[in-house]
């Protein structure tokens, strides 16, 4: 543990939202408060998954084209380095044409592989019931004048 870890700390505020929480630091922040004895704590932290469509055989190859022509660019890029004169456009499409086609054969054949026991893609967040702020006790009088 660092020393600023066992720093004693008093609870400032407590919020619902996060934004709200770093507002306030914000705002301390801005008024020139040193800042580096502000914590964010977030209490009761849950995970959330929001499902956001369907994934079928043709969105998973339709993702991994995506993905691996992007990479074929990169890989392109690199290429191009030591390619002299217009050529290097043609590498660089060739190599775009080339990681999307393997992409999608990959993301068809990942997701058929399956057999339909995820057929939906989601992104996934933490999330907390509060947000504290927390101050180290040293500073805390001068701190409390931004909660009132």
């Amino acid at each position: 543990m660092t020393e600023q870890n066992l720093t004693e700390s008093s609870l400032l505020a407590t919020f619902t939202g996060y934004p709200e929480a770093q507002r306030l630091v914000d705002r301390m922040s801005d008024d020139g408060f040193p800042v580096e004895s502000v914590r964010i704590v977030g209490e009761g932290v849950r995970t959330v998954e929001q499902v956001t469509g369907r994934m079928t055989r043709g969105r998973a190859a339709l993702a991994g084209a995506v993905s691996g022509a992007w990479f074929g660019v990169l890989i392109g890029l690199l290429f191009g380095l030591f390619t002299a004169g217009a050529a290097w456009i043609w590498l660089l499409l060739i190599s775009l044409f080339i990681g999307a086609f393997w992409g999608a054969v990959f993301g068809f054949v990942a997701h058929w592989s399956t057999r339909g026991q995820r057929d939906f893609s989601s992104v996934m967040t933490l999330q907390a019931q509060r947000y504290e702020v927390h101050v180290d006790k040293a500073r805390a009088a001068e701190a409390a004048r931004y909660v009132l």
